[in-house]
Parts: C-alpha cells; sequence; structure tokens
C-alpha cells in the first residue's frame, strides 16, 4: 500500500470532498503531500485528519495564474528529483439553469477554476516532469465530461475540456515515463452541490433544493472510495477511470449511442425533476 514513498503528491481542492480524501489516503500511502486550497480552514481540518503523516497545506486560488505561477516557483526547488503526482482536483459547480439563462461572467468563473485551473498547474509543473522523466498526472474530469447534460453548460464545457486536454497529454507524452490519468466521478457525496454558485433565474431557496435532489438521487459513491480507486489508478497507471455504477453506466451508453444517449438520459432527468 505504500508505493507512493519517495513521492511528493499535489493535491488542489484538498480542504473537502474527493480532494481531501485524496490527500488524507495519500500521506497513508507513504506520499509527501502538499495539499492546497483557497479554504484555510478546511485545509486545516485535512491536515488533522492525516493524523501526523507527511503533509504540508498551502493556501492556492487555481483561478490566479499569478498565484500558480509563485506556488510553482516556490516549490519546484523542494522537490529535489522525487517523482511529482499532481492531482488538480479543484473544482465549483454553478446552478444557473439553462444556458440562456447562464450569464457569460459565471461561465467564465467556472473554467477559470476547472478548465484553467487544471491547464495552468499543469503547465507550471511540466517542466520539472520533463526534466526528470517520471511522475503522474492526474485530472478530474466528471461523468459530465462524457455526456453533455442540460443545466450544465459550463460544467459540461470545462470537464469535456479537462478530458480532451489530458487524452491529448497522453499522446504527447506517451514515449516518455510520465503517466496521464483522466478521471470521470460518477455522483460523488460531497457538499459541491450546495456549495455550488446559483446564478441566472435560481434563487438560493430553488438552489437549495436543487442540491438536496442531485445528492438523494444522483449521488452514490463516498469520496473516500472515490479517492481510494484514484490512487489505486495512479500505482497501476491507468490511463482512464470512471468511478461508480452510474459513472460506468453513463460512460457505456455514450459510447454505445453517441448521439441517442440524448434522449435517453433526458428521460432519465425528466423523472428525477419531477419527483
Amino acid at each position: 500500500m505504500n508505493h507512493l514513498e519517495n513521492h511528493v503528491i499535489i493535491v488542489t481542492g484538498a480542504a473537502s470532498g474527493i480532494g481531501q480524501q485524496i490527500a488524507i489516503q495519500a500521506a497513508a500511502r507513504g506520499g509527501y503531500v502538499i495539499a492546497t486550497d483557497i479554504n484555510a480552514s478546511g485545509l486545516a481540518e485535512t491536515q488533522k485528519m492525516a493524523y501526523g503523516k507527511s503533509m504540508e497545506t498551502q493556501l492556492l486560488d487555481v483561478s490566479k495564474p499569478e498565484a500558480i505561477l509563485a506556488f510553482a516557483e516556490k516549490t519546484i526547488p523542494t522537490l529535489q528529483g522525487r517523482p511529482l503526482v499532481l492531482i488538480n482536483n479543484a473544482g465549483v459547480a454553478l446552478d444557473s439553469g439553462n444556458f440562456d439563462t447562464t450569464s457569460l461572467t459565471d461561465f467564465e468563473w467556472l473554467l477559470s477554476i476547472n478548465l484553467w485551473g487544471v491547464v495552468r498547474m499543469t503547465k507550471a509543473f511540466l517542466p520539472y516532469f520533463l526534466e526528470t522523466n517520471q511522475g503522474h498526472i492526474v485530472n478530474i474530469s466528471s461523468v459530465f465530461g462524457l455526456a453533455g447534460i442540460m443545466g450544465q453548460s459550463a460544467y459540461c464545457t470545462a470537464k469535456f475540456g479537462v478530458r480532451g486536454f489530458t487524452e491529448t497529454l497522453r499522446m504527447e507524452l506517451y514515449n516518455t515515463k510520465i503517466a496521464t490519468t483522466v478521471v470521470h466521478p460518477g455522483g460523488i457525496k460531497t457538499n459541491i452541490a450546495h456549495n455550488a454558485r446559483p446564478g441566472g433565474a435560481i434563487d438560493e431557496q430553488t438552489h437549495q433544493k436543487n442540491a438536496e435532489l442531485f445528492i438523494a438521487e444522483l449521488t452514490i459513491t463516498t469520496a473516500a472510495e472515490a479517492a481510494r480507486q484514484i490512487l489505486e489508478a495512479v500505482r497501476l497507471k491507468k490511463a482512464k477511470l470512471v468511478i461508480g455504477k452510474d459513472g460506468r453506466q453513463i460512460d457505456f451508453f455514450t459510447r454505445l449511442l453517441p448521439v441517442g444517449y440524448t434522449k435517453i438520459f433526458l428521460k432519465q432527468l425528466t423523472k428525477v425533476m419531477q419527483k
């Protein structure tokens, strides 16, 4: 289980949810973890839950290019040739209804974190990966990076982008010893739905109702189990990981019916929304 000994694991979005569990479990597997987030109290809780395992915390806003560059410039000299596992997990959600009611300001806000955060973090640390010719880049996409879903135009755009970006890296790094993994979680029991930014015609009361419905009907996997599977994918150097029975079903239907899945999923979502 200690396959991460002598590795440095950088985890973004480590103050809660999947990121928190990845950080805790990576430290338990022998890695030196640098847990990052914008939430200082959440990071302190993550470090406390690691029970004295090797972990440090850093405040980092992945929507800020200058913050990412400063973090990389500070961190890279401390790596000292050790294998690096970069886990780009930080993400936010937006509850703004369909695209016609979603403002471009909200759309850009989500992309700045969910897509540009991944791209910029990878760009900042890629020279180290190339110099050492080792390590692993893990980018968290979503089942919304496999299927386009109504009401999730910004989120799907970002997660499809993460998928395409990671699969491109896979080809570009094919003849190196640098591994890549794109992760497509299904419904995970975290607070991301409650913490989503309401926008468009969605008021706070409707937003909370939507969040409760999402959690009750569409989340089946715990954050701890998702993190375990992600770290196992790192150990096995899996290029793609789909998490959850729901995730595997979506993956299957989008490959089997690349156009026809739209009608099938629309019927299913309509039934859920009518509850």
